[in-house]
């Protein structure tokens, strides 16, 4: 059974950073790709920012520039450094990790974590 768990939420005032973390762990082959998605009260669950193994990454348009993904293939872990953050940015961030070929399922499958809260707030 594939797990991931993610770290680093809490709360920030306008303007400040957070690094969130999520670590896959559980008896993994590969991971296609790892992301991060973000849920607001009242609204769809959306993209904040992929990166795949190769390291080529993808970016919600809104995001760029003021979010960074990265990985750790061996570590089977993600980032997502959030600078300057504002209000709008509260949300429950969620790790998503594409394509996990495990020895019980080589083909892969998605796995998502059970999400990390984000407020941003004077």
């Amino acid at each position: 059974q594939v797990q991931l768990v993610e770290s680093g939420g809490g709360l920030v005032q306008p303007g400040g950073s957070l690094r969130l973390s999520c670590a896959a762990s559980g008896s993994i082959l590969s991971i296609d790709a790892m992301g991060w998605y973000r849920q607001a009260p009242g609204k769809q669950r959306e993209l904040v920012a992929t990166i795949h193994r190769s390291g080529d990454t993808n970016y919600a348009d809104s995001r760029q520039g003021r979010f960074t993904i990265s990985g750790d293939n061996a570590k089977n872990t993600v980032y997502l450094q959030m600078n300057n953050l504002r209000p709008e940015d509260t949300a429950v961030y969620y790790c998503h990790a594409d394509l996990v070929a495990t020895v019980a399922d080589p083909d892969g499958m998605p796995y998502w974590g059970q999400g990390t809260q984000v407020t941003v707030s004077s």
